[in-house]
């Protein structure tokens, strides 16, 4: 018997889903062993339609038998047809190198969800309107329902149009903000919950709870009501019994419905709400629910229902304030010590009627106040009026907010430190990277980067989370996508949102700008002359083929290609056919956002984007089999390359616009011949140089950077940059406190004080695209895209500038690999890494006098071969294992000095 252990089995990249919608679920695994360089070389797995059969061993719908391969995710089911809310169970069991084989892993499970429009019983419901307010307040309705004993399962289908929040006999069923955003008149998500624990005999009752959200509420800084003018609500729950009898509870005319003490509750304008009209056991049975009234039944919904893959929205983690005081008008201000997304919980204690309100902000104006110039119209503030009943404790519903302060007002007494709590929300991505180094200010940017992505991913990758805007700016989130998959599991938050993008997509091929639509679309056709609104921004609309790209390589995930593939296709065309000469116009569109004193022309940067599309199309043709494909798209890269050269590059180098993000953009995509690549890293760096030592890229050219750098031999360059502390830097808003990344480099600066607050949000993610070159290339855990999602890692660290220790690590499907760097006062190098078992790893040992000293004696034992030896260091290939080198470290010389 083999020493493997089998773990952490998935289906669709969850544990145990109830209610997918894919009919050919992938499965995956992970495997574990105490020894070295080990590698599956078959799997079977068996598939059941139920847990009896499943311990009977009856592998009813699907015996894989024992089948030859070393692969242990994204394994496609591939048995019986599954059938509207199926329960599957599944079980696997591997053969290692020396075809011994392993126990049978955990059993574990999926269930599927409601298939066909026609198996839904259910009718959208909701509340019509109360007169005269422009705020409604959020309707509740509620159901009573009977059971019969011996429920062998029950499971709930819930969607809305806008938000709900769900009970079953008083108890909280699902998470916050379902169903999530996506674009309503497309498709909505259905969540599926099983509920079985919470039958009992006799009397049961659903609630509900419906938001405006992003549906009814305000959206962006555009309009109201983008989607519709009220939320309703979709259920359809159903409880099988023992004796082989079911039963449907549905949303329809029969539920009771009425307002209560939620007076409002608006994404982006906050909340009030009146305690004194609540509605006490209004979700649990025996409630009287005469004086409700007949909820609103909508005709019908003509989007595509889905099941949800967004992972659900929660509370992480609750953060105390560090500090309070009381300011001259008589409120109290905390400091949560850390910019964050969520709201604020209190405790309160006063007479009926009381109003206190939490008001939130990022940032202190100059006075001690806080600064809410920035926020434009979102109003982060939330209000509570006491019921007077003892201790009373008040969290919002429907509403989010952007902050580090919070004011307290009104409050009756005087508060404490523990009188407030920050609740910290955020789409549910596990983290998967982890980063230390001997620089504590580096580490205190990964930290801001970190935090940036949690405050930002929430359903959809927004641009921000306090001003009156949020969107899913879709040029942000493609140059962030390899930093948040390092950092966190992402892979289903961007499945689901590559569907809001491809739900956006134009008759004409052209991507936009931000997705879900939010209305974008339809303001850009009413208001023609806003060029800045175009669909096909340079940048932007190419995320329709990076972020399927990047899913790829970080998790193995083909389906994402083949599944868009043909949108990535029209999206290309589309390119070409609005470009000259295979020139990409020049418009006024978004270009190097934000960049610093530094002006790149729109055409080069749209140009070379169009190039950066078709090459990553390419590539992505060669990995789905569409050889013919990637020929011609290979091919057409090379003429735009060539046409980019004739058209912006001059024969001594010097490309149109000579700024620093010209110069990254060509030599990251790969767009100069050899002379001019040498001619390019010098006006770079010159450039830099005469800068003193200062980036001026923009959201473009950021994350391509310090790659572009240390690429071409510039590793000093690249360390003095990610380590600048004087303005602009990444350290200069770390020296004025900032816990998270800045929209701007010059947000806040000492001479000016806060730019504009038409646009200058202290926490956007797009800045912090840096994270990918610090795993990447400091660290040194780098996918193989001939092994996409790290069935081969290629670990090669670059030790340099100031730092003397790096610690990483990324946990893959296949599990954790970890390197861990330290450089003596003696220059002596030690490198330490980690390979999980199934996978292997090229290892890069840079200096001299290597030694691989795993084994006592300096053996580098079973797992670990010398492939490359050279002046500048050695290669290994690593199985499986732990393994540590040392060397006598050189320092990198300036290629250009």
């Amino acid at each position: 018997m083999t020493t493997i252990r089998i773990t952490a089995c998935k289906t669709e990249y969850a544990v145990n889903p109830v209610g997918i919608d894919s009919m050919h679920p992938r499965l995956f695994w992970r495997l574990e062993s105490d020894e070295r360089d080990v590698r599956q070389t078959a799997y079977q797995i068996v598939v059941a339609s139920s847990l009896e059969k499943m311990n009977q061993d009856e592998a009813d719908m699907w015996d894989s038998g024992k089948t030859a391969s070393g692969q242990s995710i994204q394994i496609a089911y591939a048995g019986a047809p599954l059938r509207s809310e199926g329960e599957y169970f599944w079980k696997v069991r591997v053969w290692d190198g020396r075809d011994q084989v392993s126990q049978w892993s955990e059993t574990a499970y999926w269930t599927m969800g409601i298939l066909s429009r026609g198996e839904w019983k259910g009718k959208w419901i909701g509340r019509r309107s109360s007169p005269g307010l422009a705020m409604q307040p959020s309707p509740y309705m509620r159901k009573s329902f009977a059971v019969k004993t011996n429920v062998r399962r029950a499971v709930v289908y819930a969607t809305a149009l806008g938000l709900f929040k769900l009970s079953v006999n008083g108890e909280a069923v699902g998470h916050l903000f379902a169903p999530g955003w996506t674009d309503y008149d497309k498709r909505v998500q259905v969540h599926a919950y099983d509920i079985t624990d919470k039958m009992k005999q006799g009397e049961n009752s659903f609630g509900v709870i419906l938001g405006d959200g992003w549906y009814a509420g305000t959206v962006g800084f555009i309009s109201k009501h983008v989607y519709g003018e009220r939320p309703f609500f979709l259920m359809q729950a159903s409880i099988e019994y023992e004796d082989g009898s079911s039963e449907l509870v549905v949303s329809d005319g029969s539920w009771r419905a009425a307002e209560g003490p939620i007076r409002y509750s608006d994404m982006i304008k906050g909340e009030t709400y009146d305690a004194r009209l609540e509605l006490t056991g209004w979700d649990r049975p025996g409630y009287d629910a005469s004086g409700w009234e007949s909820p609103d039944v909508r005709s019908g919904y003509n989007g595509l229902l889905v099941a949800a893959v967004e992972p659900q929205i929660c509370i992480t983690e609750t953060l105390k304030p560090v500090d309070i005081r009381k300011t001259a008008a008589g409120t109290y201000i905390f400091d949560m010590g850390q910019n964050m997304v969520g709201w604020t919980e209190v405790t309160v204690k006063g007479e009926p009627g009381t109003q206190i309100t939490l008001s939130h902000a990022e940032m202190l104006s100059p006075d001690g106040t806080l600064y809410v110039d920035n926020l434009r119209e979102a109003v982060q503030q939330d209000h509570y009026v006491l019921k007077g009943a003892g201790d009373e404790r008040y969290e919002p519903h429907f509403t989010f907010h952007g902050f580090r302060y919070v004011e307290l007002i009104g409050y009756p007494g005087e508060p404490e430190l523990t009188t407030i709590a920050g609740k910290v929300i955020h789409s549910d991505t596990p983290v998967t990277g982890s980063l230390e180094t001997s620089d504590p200010m580096v580490n205190r940017l990964y930290a801001n980067i970190t935090w940036g992505q949690r405050g930002n991913f929430l359903s959809v990758p927004t641009d921000c989370p306090q001003r009156d805007e949020r969107l899913g700016w879709t040029g942000d989130a493609q140059i962030f996508a390899r930093t948040a998959s390092y950092n966190m599991d992402v892979s289903r938050f961007f499945t689901k949102y590559m569907w809001d993008i491809i739900d956006c997509q134009q008759p004409s091929g052209a991507f936009t700008d931000v997705a879900p639509d939010a209305g974008w679309i339809r303001h850009k056709m009413w208001n023609t002359n806003l060029n800045w609104f175009a669909p096909d921004n340079a940048g932007w609309g190419d995320a329709g083929v990076i972020i399927p790209w990047t899913l790829y390589l970080m998790y193995g995930d083909k389906q994402i290609l083949e599944t868009h593939y043909d949108a990535m296709v029209r999206w290309v065309n589309y390119l070409t056919d609005n470009s000259e000469g295979l020139i990409r116009p020049n418009y006024a569109n978004y270009g190097d956002w934000l960049s610093i004193g530094a002006d790149t022309p729109s055409e080069v940067l749209a140009t070379a984007y169009f190039a950066y599309s078709a090459k990553v199309l390419a590539q992505i043709a060669g990995a789905i089999g569409k050889t013919a494909d990637m020929n011609r798209y290979e091919a057409l890269f090379d003429d735009i390359a060539g046409a980019f050269r004739s058209e912006f590059v001059g024969s001594d180098g010097r490309i149109h616009g000579d700024t620093q993000t010209v110069y990254v953009l060509a030599l990251q995509f790969g767009l100069l011949t050899d002379e001019l690549k040498k001619a390019a890293i010098r006006r770079l760096t010159g450039n830099i140089r005469e800068r003193g030592d200062r980036l001026s890229t923009g959201f473009l050219g950021v994350g391509y950077l310090l790659p572009a750098l240390t690429d071409s031999g510039e590793l000093d360059a690249a360390y003095t940059l990610l380590t600048q502390e004087a303005f602009p830097s990444w350290m200069y808003s770390i020296k004025h406190g900032a816990t998270t990344i800045w929209e701007r480099w010059d947000g806040w600066t000492q001479e000016k004080g806060f730019q504009t607050p038409s646009m200058n949000s202290f926490n956007h993610y797009s800045l912090g695209s840096v994270g990918e070159w610090m795993f990447r290339y400091m660290a040194g855990i780098e996918a193989d895209p001939a092994e996409p999602g790290f069935g081969h890692a290629v670990i090669r660290p670059r030790p340099g500038g100031s730092l003397s220790r790096v610690r990483a690590a990324y946990e893959s499907l296949y599990g954790v690999i970890s390197v861990e760097w330290n450089l003596s006062e003696q220059g002596e190098l030690r490198l330490e890494i980690e390979v999980p078992a199934n996978t292997a790893a090229t290892v890069h040992v840079p200096g001299r006098n290597v030694l691989a000293d795993v084994n006592p004696g300096g053996n580098a034992g079973a797992g670990c071969t010398l492939l490359q030896e050279s002046a500048e260091g050695c290669v290994f290939r690593a199985g499986s294992g732990k393994y540590a080198f040392t060397s006598t470290w050189m320092p990198v010389q300036t290629a250009n000095a």
